[in-house]
């Protein structure tokens, strides 16, 4: 490997070149006039890209930053409109904690985001990577931002043939190393850019990247083999009911999910409890009961999800009128329980 101090350069030589296109984003070009991306939007596209793909977190961004254009109207927001614009992005905790840290910073911090990592990482919700990158790219600060793609990256230029996790501390050590004091955001987002176009998890195409003459990992012929990750734990199969009930007039019966826990703060509709060992048949209330002919099966980080769907018809109190209802406000797994209890 070459030294260090031409790593930088020669990727955001790329970068200017090659940059996404995003939504979220100020490219190269508009950076070096002076245009930087509002805090607010560089901190919402985080949260959002947490566990998620740019692909699916592209609309949910627009959709956001069109309904509430600043931090101040998300925070003014109703948190049941908020979790309803959320539904299907998944990792419920991460809206609860978008309108906790939208409101310590609008009603707060009189509207504006901290300028240091240090200090974005005392609100809900923003950890070490999000706080960095916040503090790079939005005010470009020399933060050492670290995600999947540049772990990625880092374990390929340094052949770091130890398994994952064990060796984050060593990435950040070198991340550190290579990122620039002048444009560390342009340098952070290239870092990511590359993981995600060039040095891809598999069949990276080292021909095309700019960094090939810097990599120990290319020069041994290990690049696809890295990084090492720890064996995968077998998820358990965990087993429930779910019951739809559709009133005389299209009603529906849902409920909010308690604020903690997994889907936390989303509508749904009654379930038992989930377990290894199928529970007993409990519904909500006498019907006549049908099972749908389809199980719903979902996966979660740490389980896999297996429901069985039972429609009745019936009404009772608070049940939601069909022309205020839409499975549109329902997290992915209840919107598959909802197409399930369908008649065929």
């Amino acid at each position: 490997m070459r030294d260090v101090a031409d790593i930088s350069p020669a990727l955001l030589a790329w970068y200017d070149r090659n940059a996404r296109v995003l939504p979220w984003r100020t490219g190269p070009e508009d950076h070096a006039k002076g245009l930087r991306t509002a805090p607010y939007r560089v901190w919402l596209s985080e949260v959002m890209l947490q566990q998620t793909t740019v692909a699916a977190v592209r609309n949910y961004f627009r959709d956001f930053t069109t309904r509430w254009p600043t931090v101040t109207d998300l925070a003014q927001a109703e948190d049941a409109d908020v979790m309803a614009a959320w539904a299907g992005l998944g990792y419920y905790a991460r809206a609860r904690n978008l309108l906790k840290c939208a409101r310590v910073v609008a009603f707060d911090l009189g509207g504006q985001f901290p300028r240091t990592a240090q200090e974005l990482q005392a609100l809900p919700g923003i950890g070490p990577y999000t706080a960095a990158a916040i503090a790079s790219i939005a005010f470009d600060a020399p933060s050492t931002v670290v995600d999947g793609n540049v772990e990625r990256v880092v374990s390929r230029l340094f052949a770091l043939t130890d398994p994952l996790p064990g060796t984050r501390p060593e990435i950040a050590r070198l991340a550190g190393q290579i990122t620039p004091q002048d444009r560390p955001g342009d340098h952070a987002q290239a870092m990511m850019d590359l993981g995600a176009t060039l040095c891809t998890p598999r069949n990276p195409v080292c021909a095309l990247c700019p960094l090939e003459a810097h990599c120990e990992a290319h020069a041994q012929g290990i690049a696809a083999s890295l990084p090492v990750k720890a064996p995968k734990k077998v998820k358990p199969t965990r087993r429930g009911h779910v019951y739809v009930l559709i009133g005389p007039a299209g009603e529906v019966l849902v409920e909010r999910r308690p604020d903690r826990g997994l889907l936390g703060g989303t509508l749904g509709f009654p379930t038992s409890d989930w377990a290894e060992e199928r529970p007993a048949f409990a519904p909500p209330l006498k019907t006549d009961w049908q099972e749908a002919a389809t199980e719903v099966r979902h996966t979660f980080t740490h389980f896999h999800l297996i429901l069985t769907v039972h429609r009745g018809l019936g009404h009772v109190d608070g049940m939601t009128g069909n022309n205020a209802f839409s499975p549109d406000a329902l997290p992915t797994l209840m919107r598959k329980v909802w197409e399930a209890a369908q008649p065929a």
